[in-house]
């Protein structure tokens, strides 16, 4: 039987599709698209009561915490940037206690973008609120840079060599959460990966592999998930 894999979604007051805008828990494609590829199953979590979510992380073989809107500052007890997004308390409150509820569990966990962030976060890490050169110049698309792992992580071993992956970020991680390793950087020393080590399997990537081929690491979430 295929693994269970929980997508966290975004929430939004207007969305389009049709003669429709309404109200709408959504998520790009690419990230259910990305899970089905790489051999699981994808089951959308929309925004819920934190006290939920144990119990929607027991009945999921693993967890993928989606890119979306800025961490709120007060989550990590800083004053907002200018170039800091609006909150999405919703959101923050939901998808820390899925992270925290698959920590206590156990159960594989893969951060994307600021899925990282928050993990990051979770475990007591800061951030950098605004970073220049990770942000694509159109608005709307991805850029895209390389990123240089470090051997001997989890990381290291799935994709060992430099690769370039789609990017969108202007957000990234200051101080690490405590138990976290750093496993990949970019040319400017950006962190662009973190690991818990084995042997729980937990990865956080501030990059977008939905949008892009290559499986391994989506592959290796749905493996350790198996």
């Amino acid at each position: 039987m295929k693994p269970l894999i929980g997508i966290s979604t975004y929430l939004e007051e207007s969305a389009a599709w049709g003669t429709w805008d309404l109200p709408a828990a959504l998520l790009p494609v690419g990230y259910p698209r990305l899970v089905q590829r790489s051999g699981g199953l994808a089951a959308m979590l929309p925004p819920d009561d934190p006290a939920a979510a144990a119990g929607v992380v027991a009945r999921l073989d693993g967890l993928v915490i989606a890119g979306g809107p800025d961490v709120e500052p007060v989550r990590y007890a800083a004053e907002p940037h200018p170039r800091t997004g609006p909150p999405a308390r919703e959101r923050d409150a939901w998808e820390l206690a899925l992270i925290e509820a698959a920590l206590a569990s156990g159960t594989p966990l893969l951060g994307i973008c600021r899925g990282l962030q928050l993990l990051n976060v979770a475990l007591g890490g800061t951030l950098v609120q605004h970073i220049e050169g990770h942000v694509s110049a159109t608005v709307g698309t991805f850029g895209e840079h390389p990123v240089k792992p470090v051997p001997g992580t989890r990381y290291g071993a799935l994709v060992p060599e430099e690769f370039t992956v789609p990017t969108q970020h202007h957000q990234s991680v200051d101080r690490l959460g405590a138990g976290l390793t750093v496993s990949a950087y970019a040319a400017d020393g950006t962190v662009e990966a973190v690991e818990l080590p084995d042997p729980q399997w937990v990865l956080g990537v501030q990059w977008h592999p939905e949008m892009a081929d290559d499986t391994r690491v989506m592959a290796a979430l749905v493996r350790a998930a198996s």
